[in-house]
Parts: C-alpha cells; sequence; structure tokens
C-alpha cells in the first residue's frame, strides 16, 4: 500500500485509518492461513457508510480499492465526488426499486438482491443507462423465517431467483451474500451459518458456475466467514473506527 497522502487531508486521520486497515489486513491474512487459503482468494471491501468522501480518498491513498454503501442517498453523492478515483463501488443495503436506476449509475455490485422486482427495476436502469453488465448477489436470509430477521430470500428460494438473475438482460450473477442472524436457530453461531451460505453458494454454482462470490463475514465475525469459504468481506468499524459518522 503506498505511503503517499492526498493534499490538504489531516495527518492524524490518515493515521487512523491507516492503523484501522492494517489491523484488518492482519486479521485476514492470519484468518487466510488458519483455513489454508490463500490470501488472494479474500477481497476486503471498505465499507464507508455514513463517513465522508474525504475518507473514502484517504483510503484510496492507502491502497483501498473495493468500497461499499447502503443507502443511495449518501452512496451516490459520494460516488460522483470521487470518481477519479480507482474505486470498485458495492451496494450493500436494502435497495428499493425507484432507487434501482440511481445505484445502476455507480454500483459495479449489488449484494442485496432479495426479489424479482428488484431484478427487473435493476435490468431496465441498467439497459436504460446503456452500462455493462451490473453484478448481483441473492441475498440470503439464515433467521429460519423470523419476522425480526435480516432481509434476504429463503434458502430454498436462492436458486429460483439467481436463475433468474442470470436470465435477466444488463444483469449478471456474481453470487450469494448474507449477514449472520440475529434470530432463529443459527443465531450467535456465525460458523454455523457461514457454513450454510458455503453450502447455498455451492449449489447456486453447480447451476452457474461463474457466480464464485460469496459475501460474508463483518467486523466482528470476518473470520470465521474466511473459514467458511467467503471471497469478499465487508468491513466498516474495525478499519474506519469509533470516530463520530455524518449523517
Amino acid at each position: 500500500m503506498t505511503n503517499q497522502q492526498p493534499p490538504g487531508f489531516p495527518t492524524d486521520r490518515l493515521e487512523q485509518l491507516r492503523s484501522g486497515l492494517s489491523v484488518v489486513e492482519r486479521r485476514i491474512d492470519a484468518a487466510c492461513a488458519a483455513a489454508g487459503r490463500p490470501r488472494s482468494e479474500v477481497t476486503l471491501v471498505v465499507v464507508t457508510k455514513t463517513y465522508p468522501a474525504s475518507d473514502t480518498r484517504l483510503l484510496a491513498s492507502l491502497g483501498v480499492r473495493e468500497v461499499a454503501e447502503n443507502r443511495d442517498q449518501d452512496a451516490a453523492p459520494k460516488a460522483a465526488d470521487c470518481a477519479d478515483l480507482p474505486l470498485v463501488w458495492h451496494f450493500v443495503g436494502q435497495l428499493q426499486t425507484n432507487k434501482a436506476r440511481s445505484v445502476a449509475r455507480y454500483a459495479h455490485h449489488v449484494h442485496s438482491i432479495d426479489r424479482s422486482r428488484l431484478v427487473t427495476a435493476l435490468s431496465e436502469a441498467v439497459l436504460r443507462a446503456e452500462r455493462p453488465g451490473l453484478g448481483c448477489l441473492v441475498q440470503v436470509a439464515l433467521d429460519g423465517g423470523s419476522a425480526a430477521g435480516r432481509a434476504g430470500v429463503d434458502p430454498d428460494r436462492v436458486g429460483e431467483l439467481a436463475d433468474l438473475i442470470a436470465d435477466t438482460p444488463g444483469l449478471r450473477l456474481d453470487g450469494v451474500m448474507t449477514v449472520a442472524p440475529l434470530t432463529g436457530p443459527l443465531a450467535g453461531d456465525p460458523a454455523a451459518a457461514f457454513g450454510r451460505l458455503a453450502e447455498i453458494a455451492t449449489a447456486v454454482r453447480a447451476s452457474h458456475p461463474a457466480a464464485t462470490m460469496v459475501s460474508a463475514g463483518m467486523s466482528g465475525d470476518l473470520e470465521q466467514a474466511i473459514a467458511a469459504g467467503a471471497t469478499h468481506v465487508r468491513v466498516g468499524t474495525a478499519v474506519l473506527g469509533a470516530r463520530s459518522p455524518l449523517g
């Protein structure tokens, strides 16, 4: 990673981000070693939600290339502000169909596909924008159907939604995503939850070999996700710290 600091940014914030990023990278290195996986198999996606574009610029100066946002009203202006940077943008939050056109302008991957209407809306937006195919991941709910659980589709519906994405113009099926459940039989056991996601990902790849992305793991459970085969870990707080965010 480069040590070059963009002009006009406070050294203390740069050093905070450098330190947080270094700690997370060491955790990923150790988790890959423990799992017997090459470090190159795991991509760190830094979740910059609620933090200003200036932090995204500092992260880019430290070598970060993959960033994530979860609200279009924050992500769209930030992506525009950082359009000159060589960044890959991941949208990881729940997405309303009326925001599909905006998200399709800047996102390279949408991790939170959970219904057919959203597939249709994104396809229309991508085709209207005449942009390259948008990568899509099916968000899997592993909470056992609890009303208080995470968003996403039930495991038994993943294949159906994956097929729809793969067959829809303008979209590309990239893989699957989950968040460790707060309720249900797998609550409190991220290793078991991510193991279940790995089984689902294998089933999806059987029909769609190019859908290799497995997005799982955040600041508190990235090790368990990597052990279960995650290819992308989404980390925010552990990199950006407890600094008071904007918005």
